[in-house]
């Protein structure tokens, strides 16, 4: 269908009125023609960044006789619902659209996109690959070969072909965004910078989305390095096992650490939290002033908390001292609450490997970890967070790997999706997150987990609301396994190694 550029006015000038009038005025129009017209207004709704609206353009075109039509219509349905963190409903159009078109890379790639939003790591990568096989120069298909590579730490691989993806595709906001998280994680900051800017500028400019409001905050922070070299130590460091002692609190891993040269403090060991992170008070104490701020999302009535972004000049783990280390002020505080809240860090985030020795009460922290035996290996995810992949009731799941939480949680979403009689008991809890109470939280006894042969049988879970999180970091966060899970081993996170192995305390597996 051509369309006259006085008809073309129209629909533009019908931009701002509800879809149900504009449904009503192409009542008289061909059935083809209504759906052309459909899917140019939801074009233009989705550059708009009016993404819900788009949706439903998207939608009642989806119903159209031509094929070609409602291929279109299905492509823009999944990337608006993706956009708006519905992700289930993505990942349902992506399978009517590749029934559709069984052989086109971009179809592939885009059920491959709407994988990963369910958080199904490793069913993704190989949609991707999948896509590259049909056409090597799918943009998707490279962008999501970036992603997988930047989560098992193959940084050097993972931007390359985010690089190769953005040649192909340059104005694709979100292959910028992919590239700035790749150039943060090798620590060069000025090229994260120009990326996070080039996803801001490529955005519509009425997103005021979550992910757009983090990256415009990460950019003004990232600037505040200048000639600083982020997350430095010295070099003959770099070879070097930290051994470090800690001792148990309230089911968590407490260390000894010093900030700025100053006295010893209690840093917990959360691997739950992308950065290090001090509170109000300390800050106060030790000088250390805001940079930025920025959004974090965590369990909590509160769900998304804006927070303060500052720099240490050194942060001292035993024998290691880290310089330039970015640090996440709790400020504002949190009230009424039941404990306050405390200092942490995490070995990961600063791109370190670790060994958790619970038998031994110490701490492992190195660029590569030695060779160990293990009863167990779990591939390893690292997006922003540490994960890996376990079966809820016969379905996969990712699970953040949280040293600073305490016992094994699943999301409400993950929750939703199982089989359960309306008689099934939800216990309530009174849980406190990282954002306040979680008003929702119950333990849901009888659930099945099992992780590359550790097994819980009908076992109760703490079920928590995990949207916030989830949308913030693009993908449906499956569940959180903590202190319970890890303490019964000798736990190595291997970023080299992109896994984590356990060792058994004593001859004792949990179960």
């Amino acid at each position: 269908m051509h369309l006259s550029s006085r008809t073309f006015l129209f629909i533009v000038a019908l931009v701002g009125v509800p879809l149900l009038f504009v449904a009503r005025t192409f009542t008289q129009t061909a059935p083809s023609d209504a759906a052309e017209v459909r899917l140019q207004l939801a074009d233009l709704m989705f550059a708009e960044g009016r993404f819900p609206d788009a949706l439903e353009a998207y939608n009642a075109a989806k119903t159209s006789d031509d094929l070609r039509l409602r291929r279109r219509a299905l492509s823009g349905a999944v990337t608006a619902s993706l956009r708006i963190a519905e992700f289930s409903d993505a990942a349902q159009d992506a399978v009517t659209l590749l029934k559709l078109s069984p052989h086109d890379a971009e179809a592939i790639a885009l059920q491959g996109d709407t994988l990963w939003a369910l958080g199904r790591f490793a069913e993704s990568e190989k949609r991707f690959e999948d896509a590259l096989a049909v056409n090597p120069e799918s943009p998707r298909g490279r962008h999501g070969r970036a992603r997988s590579l930047a989560s098992r730490s193959r940084l050097e691989e993972a931007l390359n072909e985010a690089l190769a993806a953005l040649r192909l595709s340059p104005r694709d906001a979100e292959i910028h965004h992919t590239a700035g998280s790749i150039y943060e994680r090798m620590r060069r900051y000025e090229e994260a910078v120009n990326a996070y800017e080039n996803y801001v500028n490529l955005l519509p400019n009425k997103d005021r989305s979550a992910k757009a409001d983090w990256s415009r905050a990460e950019i003004n922070f990232l600037r505040n390095f200048a000639n600083r070299a982020p997350i430095h130590i010295d070099t003959e460091d770099e070879g070097v096992v930290h051994v470090v002692p800690f001792r148990i609190v309230s089911d968590k891993v407490v260390v000894r650490v010093r900030v700025n040269h100053g006295a010893l403090m209690d840093f917990t060991l959360d691997t739950g939290s992308e950065r290090t992170v001090i509170t109000e008070d300390a800050a106060r104490r030790i000088g250390v002033r805001s940079l930025a701020v920025t959004l974090s999302a965590g369990v909590g009535d509160f769900m998304v908390r804006g927070l303060q972004l500052g720099r240490l000049d050194s942060l001292t783990i035993g024998s290691l001292e880290v310089q330039n280390v970015p640090v996440l002020i709790k400020n504002p505080p949190l009230r009424n609450m039941p404990t306050r809240e405390a200092e942490s860090f995490s070995p990961v985030s600063l791109g370190f490997s670790m060994v958790i020795d619970y038998g031994r009460r110490e701490l492992l922290i190195a660029r590569q970890l030695p060779e160990e035996p293990a009863d167990y290996k779990l591939p390893l995810r690292v997006h922003r967070l540490a994960m890996v992949q376990g079966m809820v009731d016969g379905d996969p799941a990712n699970f953040v790997v949280d040293t600073g939480g305490e016992v094994i949680s699943i999301s409400a979403d993950t929750a939703n999706g199982l089989e359960r009689t309306d008689s099934t008991r939800h216990i309530p809890l009174k849980v406190y997150g990282t954002s306040g109470w979680d008003r929702d939280a119950f333990l849901l006894p009888g659930v099945d987990l099992s992780f590359q042969g550790i097994q819980y049988s009908n076992f109760p879970v703490v079920v928590l609301n995990l949207r916030a999180p989830s949308v913030l970091l693009g993908f449906q966060l499956g569940g959180i396994v903590g202190h319970k899970f890890l303490s019964p081993y000798r736990v190595a996170i291997d970023l080299k190694a992109s896994e984590i192995r356990l060792k058994a305390l004593n001859g004792r597996v949990a179960g």
